[in-house]
Formats: structure tokens, sequence, C-alpha cells
């Protein structure tokens, strides 16, 4: 498709949003607005887009209204909503009467029905890689030290056991040494459940984050950045796998630096 005259960004935390304004612009999009929220959005992305508007995790009638306000027809996710903000939400009345029609709440439902909202304003929500294709995990090793025969081992174990826990829906990450899951990516996020993890392995644990076979790209992108590698570093983890492809590269150059310096081999796996 060709770029879109104004897009939307729905802006969580992280770098991500920023890394989504610069390839936009580079792509050709005219006019960039953002709505951020308050406790999450870093507010110097207002240095990055046109318009900006704070809303409150919660508030679905402010950011369709907003949406509408802006004039533009796509939008794209970008950034996390921290989890115990899902769990903290103020909702306003257009967003209660959503959570009453769902049967389940989990980002998954929530960002959907946030999508479908949006479609009924004649709002497309873009994949949430849309003009990021360059910021994409290649296949192979790319970062840090070249791997050694025990790690690839635990990668492949890793890959199937992660594979299994993100088609239940628990969780895309998980962390291995010598054949035995350390531990499962649950409410707590990626980047906690790798340190928890690294932290059991004693320098010898590896990181696997796959996505999952329905994964709805519009709000649902397996992302590993610099805070992936210090929480590893943290706990002193020794490899990092992600889904070739399929996951998003947050700050790569910087990514690369950290692995050579924490020593953790990254690498982009196929299923």
């Amino acid at each position: 498709m060709s770029p879109p005259d104004t897009l939307l960004i729905i802006a969580g935390n992280g770098r991500y949003p920023f890394q989504l304004a610069a390839a936009a612009r580079r792509a050709g999009v005219k006019r960039l607005c953002a709505a951020a929220f308050e406790g999450e959005t870093d507010p110097s992305l207002s240095a990055e887009v046109d318009n900006l508007r704070w809303l409150r995790v919660g508030q679905l009638g402010k950011l369709i209204a907003y949406a509408k306000e802006s004039g533009a027809c796509h939008a794209m996710m970008a950034g996390q909503i921290a989890p115990k903000n899902l769990f903290d939400l103020r909702p306003d009345f257009a967003a209660l009467l959503l959570l009453a029609k769902l049967k389940e709440r989990n980002a998954e439902t929530l960002f959907g029905a946030v999508g479908d909202a949006l479609a009924k304003n004649d709002i497309e929500l873009l994949p949430a890689v849309t003009f990021l294709d360059e910021f994409l995990a290649p296949e192979g090793h790319f970062a840090g030290p070249k791997l050694r025969r025990r790690t690839q081992e635990d990668i492949a174990f890793g890959l199937r056991i992660a594979k299994e826990v993100s088609r239940l829906d628990i969780g895309q990450t998980v962390v291995v040494r010598n054949g035995t899951v350390l531990a499962v990516e649950g409410f707590e996020g990626t980047n906690d459940a790798i340190k928890r993890g690294a932290l059991l392995g004693r320098g010898q644990a590896v990181a696997v984050k796959v996505s999952k076979p329905d994964q709805d790209f519009r709000f649902d992108v397996p992302v590993i950045g610099p805070l992936t590698l210090e929480a590893g570093a943290a706990g002193g983890l020794s490899a990092l796998a992600v889904e070739a492809g399929r996951t998003l590269l947050v700050e790569p150059a910087r990514l690369r630096v950290l692995a050579e310096t924490h020593k953790i081999s990254i690498l982009g796996v196929k299923p």
C-alpha cells in the first residue's frame, strides 16, 4: 500500500514509537499524530510528531474521538502498556461497554477489541511492523559471541517449548538450561521472565522468544531491545534466540553493542 497522508500512532512505552515515527517519515507519511498514555509514553515523543494528545489507559471514548479528530484513516500501535496498568484500568463509558462484551480479558482481547472499535469508525489498524521490515530479526547468528554446541541444543529445545506455551496463550518466552525449563513468561512480561530464569541458570541459561501460532500483528508483535539485553545481563544470560522475520528489533545498533559487551549471543531462528 502507498503510505497514508496521516497516521495515528497509539504510543506505549519505550523507544518503539520513536523508531516507528522515523520509519513512517522515511516512507513518506506526511503527518503523524500520537495518542500518548500517562505513565507510559515518553513525553519527548512530542518532538517527533505533528500532534500529540495525552490520555489515560482505559479512555477508549477519548481515543476514538481523537482518532476521528486527527483525520487519520490509518493507525498503528507501537510500544507496550505495562501489564499492571491493564489491571488498573479506569475505564470510561465506551471502555466499560467494550469490557462487558469480553469473556476473557488479556492483552490480545483488549487490544483486538480496540482495533474493532477503530474499524467501526473507519480507521484501519495496520500491522505494527508496517514501515519496519528492515528492523525484523534476520535468520542466523547476528550479534554477540558465536554459539556453543550445547547452546544450540538448548535453543532447539527452548523453541519447541516456547511454541507450545505460546499456543496455550500463556507467554511467548521461555528460559532453559541443559534441557531443563527454568522460567516461562507469564503476566510479568518478557524482560522479567528472562531475568528470573537467567539468575537460575547461573551464566548458562538460554532464552527463546517466539510468536503465537495466530499472532495478530496489528498490536502484538514480539519485540526485543536494549532493555531485554540488560535484563538478561543482570541474570547472566548466555544466549537469546528470537523468531526470524517475526520479531522486531528496537534500537538494533545498540542491541548489538550490548550483546558484545555482555557476551550474549543473539540469533534468529525458524520454527
